[in-house]
């Protein structure tokens, strides 16, 4: 299948300049046309045949470029959806200015969690998502081919935790499920949080959380936490445990055998973030990417978009030996 991508800008009207702006790539399945403006612009029609797409807003980590997810929206893309990778550049802290998923840091508090969305991105997104699909600023390939109301958050490391917090319908009513990568809801006892605390999520909609037993990253991010030991897999296992309320056989944690944190991400940046903290994979890199994606796609068509089938399949990849899941538990 054919998948081009065009761009978008969009403001975020709780933000100062110049950290105002996010821009966006957005994905989606196309068909070529050779038709004479495809030629001149390279603007190339959406696959009408597939359409309404699905949408998957992909949350990125602190200081990790969209470019790094671009295998990713590929994929899915090649599966029907449209995918919408962004880069915002904002000063959340103090004195460090960094690429982030867009973390409101005055929703995160003991006072202020659970009251509002503690991601600043989504609603600006989710707002260009409207006006692209109804040509309201200009036209696009993706006017009148969206699904607005088949929204799944998906995210990676701090961008894992937004996608996990903000899966909300009460918030958001149009997202639907949501996925993770070495995302967790642990506290830091920086915010006021008693040590080890774990930060509720709405269970209203079906959840994927992956990472991977190598995960050099969150194991030495322990001390954020106080917690006696480090340990690469235990915020994702008590997030899974205690984070998540009840389930109707639509809420998963899966760890992969020999990845690490930044498994979900090709190619790596080593010149930003901490990619130096994490441990080296002991599997296949591409193998360990091929299983991700199948992850998420099956997560996806079975659980979000109901389909049988897929949820067959999804249990079936789980359950079948295969050798780079190390952990699976559902509820």
């Amino acid at each position: 299948m054919n998948v081009r991508a065009f761009f978008r800008a969009t403001k975020v009207e709780t933000a100062q300049p110049p950290y105002d702006t996010i821009t966006l790539k957005l994905y989606y399945p196309a068909i070529l046309s050779d038709s004479a403006e495809e030629r001149n612009s390279g603007v190339v029609p959406a696959n009408e045949a597939l359409a309404p797409f699905p949408i998957v807003i992909i949350m990125p980590g602190i200081n990790v470029g969209p470019e790094a997810y671009h295998w990713l929206a590929m994929a899915l893309a090649e599966k029907g959806l449209a995918v919408v990778t962004y880069s915002w550049i904002a000063e959340e802290m103090p004195g460090y200015i960094s690429l982030t998923p867009g973390v409101d840091l005055t929703a995160v508090s003991p006072q202020t969690y659970g009251t509002k969305p503690t991601s600043s991105a989504i609603q600006p997104i989710l707002n260009e998502l409207h006006a692209t699909h109804h040509a309201l600023r200009t036209k696009s390939p993706l006017e009148g081919k969206l699904d607005l109301d088949m929204i799944i958050l998906g995210g990676h490391s701090a961008g894992g935790t937004m996608a996990l917090q903000n899966a909300n319908p009460e918030w958001f009513p149009q997202i639907k499920g949501c996925f993770s990568y070495a995302g967790h809801t642990m506290a830091s006892t920086f915010l006021g949080y008693a040590a080890g605390t774990i930060l509720p999520v709405s269970d209203k909609v079906p959840h994927l959380i992956l990472g991977g037993n190598k995960d050099g990253v969150i194991e030495a991010s322990a001390h954020r936490y106080e917690l006696k030991e480090a340990s690469p897999t235990l915020a994702l296992e008590r997030t899974f445990d205690e984070a998540i309320a009840t389930g109707q056989d639509d809420k998963y944690l899966v760890i992969l055998e020999g990845a690490n944190h930044f498994s979900c991400v090709y190619p790596v940046d080593e010149s930003t973030g901490r990619p130096f903290l994490d441990h080296p994979t002991t599997q296949p890199d591409e193998q360990i990417r091929q299983q991700i994606i199948t992850l998420i796609t099956f997560f996806i068509q079975g659980y979000v978009q109901n389909d049988p089938k897929m949820k067959i399949v999804f249990k079936q990849n789980l359950n079948s030996g295969n050798p780079l899941i190390a952990k699976s538990e559902s509820k």
